[in-house]
């Protein structure tokens, strides 16, 4: 006779054991409620590593880089967007001005001076018969080409000695602020005014050297205060004491940690030396003829204000919208690189 088959094993909530020692089975209110709890869990998990992990984490629960937050928070940003646009148009415009305008901005005619709006030439023409419109277009590459040269050499020189001011210290800090000092007490206007006076050159070189002659001490103040917090931090001190030499701590631990507020600051400048670059044209000490600049167009169509003022508004307009992006775009960044606004 064959013999009888063991009975099944039985929980005391009425469910069966599994033969493979998995989750209980949905028979008894205990087991129900544990699968549940387990399958709840599990799909949560699943949900959370598909959506990039909780939040201030990335990808399988990575914690994010305060640069990736950033960019996350950046693209977020309806102003940092609109900013980008414009100046990427600008970026353009700049080094291929001919995409939008076919003329030449330096040819002028004379019967045509003064004049409003024609077909093919929207913006009019200026008090020597140039193209207005072609003349706007072109002026774009002197003021974007003024404001990156000089940012970026004002970012570099007022990083590299406010850093290197601040991880040191000393003597070479105090000799460095009271350099900052007596260039803090130069009147940017006026400097220009003195120094630019004597230059003779047409080019844009001049303007960009002065620029970052008196520009530096403010980015070297603001590089300075960053260094030594970020130097202050526990892992700088742990790689000092691991035997770290003074540049990698310098490159590899405080300068990834310190350059936040630098580029706020540089981008929010960038906006404020194109604003300068056309007051020291304006006042006719930094660029000069045949060179296109809006600083010059705006000084040249001041007298005529009344009898044609779209000789006036439309270089006016191109510098206020320029200046208006880079700084929007600067606030935007701060916005989103500065932990206390999160």
């Amino acid at each position: 006779m064959p013999e009888p088959e063991p009975p099944e094993p039985y929980l005391s909530g009425g469910g069966l054991v599994p033969e493979d020692g998995g989750a209980i089975a949905a028979t008894g209110a205990g087991g129900a409620m544990d699968l549940a709890t387990s399958e709840g869990t599990t799909l949560e998990q699943r949900s959370s590593a598909a959506a990039g992990g909780p939040q201030g984490t990335g990808p399988a629960g990575k914690p994010r880089s305060l640069w990736s937050d950033a960019w996350r928070d950046l693209r977020r940003n309806p102003i940092f967007i609109i900013s980008g646009l414009v100046i990427v148009f600008l970026v353009i415009i700049s080094i291929w001005p001919s995409l939008i305008a076919s003329g030449n901005p330096l040819s002028c005619n004379l019967a045509k001076a003064q004049e409003g709006s024609q077909p093919g030439h929207p913006f009019g023409f200026d008090g020597q018969g140039c193209d207005v419109y072609t003349r706007t277009v072109y002026g774009a590459r002197t003021s974007v080409t003024v404001g990156v040269c000089a940012t970026v050499g004002v970012a570099v020189l007022g990083s590299v000695l406010g850093g290197l001011a601040g991880f040191f210290g000393g003597a070479w800090d105090a000799i460095l602020s009271r350099v900052t000092d007596v260039f803090f007490a130069i009147p940017v206007v006026l400097g220009g005014l003195v120094l630019l006076s004597v230059v003779t050159s047409s080019t844009v070189w001049p303007v960009i050297g002065f620029m970052v002659l008196l520009g530096w001490p403010q980015l070297s103040r603001i590089a300075r205060g960053s260094v030594i917090t970020a130097k202050q931090n526990d892992y700088v001190q742990a790689a000092r004491a691991l035997g770290a030499s003074n540049s990698r701590m310098m490159l590899r631990h405080i300068l990834p940690n310190a350059i936040a507020p630098v580029i706020v600051v540089a981008t929010i400048a960038l906006g404020t030396y194109i604003s300068l670059e056309a007051t020291l044209s304006y006042l006719g000490v930094g660029l000069k003829p045949p060179t296109v600049s809006w600083g010059i167009d705006i000084s040249a169509a001041s007298q005529y204000i009344r009898n044609a003022p779209h000789m006036l508004l439309w270089p006016a307009g191109a510098l206020a919208i320029t200046v208006l992006a880079f700084i929007m775009l600067g606030d935007a960044v701060r916005d989103a690189l500065d932990p206390k606004l999160r």
